[in-house]
């Protein structure tokens, strides 16, 4: 009986290893990257922390503000303590939780629901491999990955001189915040039918959990903190007299959704989805031309992207009393701020303050056109594309019906951060006649270096199709990185010279407008995506 057991056992997990080792050589171009920002980070923020709080009056006074300012209590989260260890895992803590979660759940999408629907599990699955061995075999990579982001994280801030305990409860709680949303990913990989809809599922509880987790910090609310599984790696508190049993929490929940996933796989077939699928209609005699086409195909997504950004812009507004009560107090971090900026009176630090917020917004916005690009590729290699293209329109037609409602979306997105952060500084401390133009006239100067950034995207996929997803994902990523870590690092707050942002200028502030920058960021755009179509047409399709 023994025996029999055993064989049911290495039966249930038959094939395993040789998947194991597929899923790593697939990796190999994608897990190393996010492991080296995630410990990349962890030493810039020490190096942050060095430079601009160098001395012990300079980190109470940052404290001090920071514990008055419920907006930036809450983007670190937690309580923050004038020591360098805590302010600057306080500072990154937020982002490199997130940033292993996200890892971690499109590593598992990556490869279970996409290898579905590409066709690929069913051909693996023809050989002696079990019906479970294609999700254990993700989640234990993607919990490996995670453990390696933490561990390394760990090792390098023991090696810049933290205290052990606190480091390793730093580096675990990264790493927890991995596993749980890979057991998220694999239960919505059970649950939808496309890789697509898994991602967005996945997604959107990681998004929720972030957003319950600022709140909780912001309102003082903490019950919401303590719901959400990004908050569960922040309530570690790391350095702060560890609770090690909240680790025990997230390894909990991460178990009981991997049961939950493996229950739910053996009740659905092969390229199945739990959820029942929505019936199209039998005709769509709109869809007259391929800008239409791209509009029905991204018009769901458009309208989340513009709840997000429409809900992140009213947050922003609605502490600006406090953030103008804030910066009227004299400080040494306050002085040092408008030093930074070369400003003076308090008017113009709030400006570049509401500046600095609508710079996050459009960081955040170019992914968008960054996510479009990838339809793109989604599109070519499903087969939808080429079936489009069996009628009367044209390659060139259909990419160019995507780019203008990329185009357009983009622009469209940006507006509504302007006229609800607008209209909400005017109502609490500005003036509606004034304000609102200055905060559309503001959101909208950023459009091309996101559009910009669109464009470096759809060249690589007009050229190299095949390494255009990396491609994409790291042009945006060392966007991010460089104006938002390196270029504050080193005083730019408006970003580094080596990304497009940085040659918006500040329009908050009253600096005269130029119209050259704008300029010459449409005219790159233009050569960009005038190479990414040549390209297009040129090569192989599929």
């Amino acid at each position: 009986m023994a025996s029999a057991r055993g064989v049911g056992r290495a039966s249930t997990l038959a094939g395993t290893g040789q998947l194991i080792r597929l899923a790593l050589r697939r990796e190999r171009g994608i897990a190393p990257w996010w492991i080296l920002l995630i410990v990349t980070m962890a030493l810039a923020m020490v190096s942050y922390v060095n430079r601009n709080m160098g001395t012990y009056e300079l980190k109470v006074n940052y404290t001090d503000l920071v514990t008055r300012n419920a907006f930036l209590r809450a983007l670190g989260g937690g309580l923050v303590e004038p020591r360098l260890e805590v302010l600057a895992t306080w500072r990154s803590g937020g982002f490199l939780y997130v940033a292993n979660a996200f890892a971690a759940l499109m590593s598992i999408v990556r490869h279970t629901r996409r290898e579905e629907d590409a066709g690929r599990s069913e051909l693996v699955r023809s050989g002696v491999v079990s019906r479970h061995a294609p999700l254990t075999a993700a989640l234990l990579v993607a919990g490996g990955i995670s453990l390696a982001a933490g561990a390394l994280t760990a090792v390098v801030v023991i090696a810049a001189g933290f205290p052990l305990v606190g480091s390793v409860a730093y580096g675990a709680a990264i790493m927890v915040a991995g596993w749980v949303f890979a057991a998220v990913a694999a239960v919505a990989a059970q649950l939808a039918r496309s890789a697509r809809t898994a991602t967005a599922i996945s997604l959107s509880v990681l998004g929720a959990a972030y957003v319950m987790r600022y709140a909780g910090d912001a309102t003082g609310q903490y019950w919401l903190k303590a719901l959400s599984p990004i908050g569960w790696s922040h309530l570690v508190r790391a350095y702060q007299g560890e609770r090690w049993w909240m680790l025990g929490v997230s390894i909990l929940v991460a178990a009981i959704l991997y049961a939950v996933a493996y229950r739910l796989l053996d009740r659905r077939d092969l390229g199945a989805g739990l959820l029942p699928e929505r019936l199209g209609r039998e005709s769509a005699p709109e869809l007259r031309g391929p800008i239409s086409l791209a509009w029905r195909l991204h018009r769901g997504l458009l309208v989340k992207w513009a709840a997000g950004v429409a809900c992140f812009a009213a947050a922003g507004a609605g502490l600006s009393p406090l953030t103008r009560d804030l910066l009227s107090r004299p400080s040494i971090v306050v002085e040092n701020i408008t030093h930074t900026l070369g400003l003076s009176d308090l008017g113009r630090t709030l400006g570049a303050y509401s500046w600095y917020l609508i710079l996050i917004l459009a960081y955040a916005v170019a992914l968008y056109p960054v996510l479009m690009t990838l339809r793109l590729r989604s599109e070519e290699t499903s087969g939808r594309a080429e079936t489009v293209q069996s009628t009367p329109m044209t390659r060139l037609r259909w990419a160019a019906g995507h780019l203008v409602v990329t185009g357009l979306g983009t622009a469209a997105l940006m507006a509504v951060a302007g006229l609800v952060f607008g209209t909400l500084y005017s109502v609490l401390v500005g003036d509606l006649a004034t304000d609102l133009p200055r905060f559309l006239a503001g959101a909208l100067s950023t459009v091309p270096a996101a559009w910009c950034v669109g464009a470096v995207c759809m060249l690589a996929y007009g050229l190299l199709p095949r390494a255009s997803v990396a491609i994409s994902w790291a042009v945006w990523l060392l966007t991010a990185v460089l104006g938002q870590v390196v270029g504050p690092l080193y005083g730019l707050w408006g970003g580094s010279p080596l990304e497009p942002f940085h040659y918006i200028p500040n329009a908050m502030i009253g600096t005269p407008f130029e119209a050259r920058p704008t300029l010459t960021l449409m005219a790159l755009t233009a050569l960009l995506l005038g190479g990414a179509l040549m390209g297009l047409r040129r090569r192989d399709f599929g």
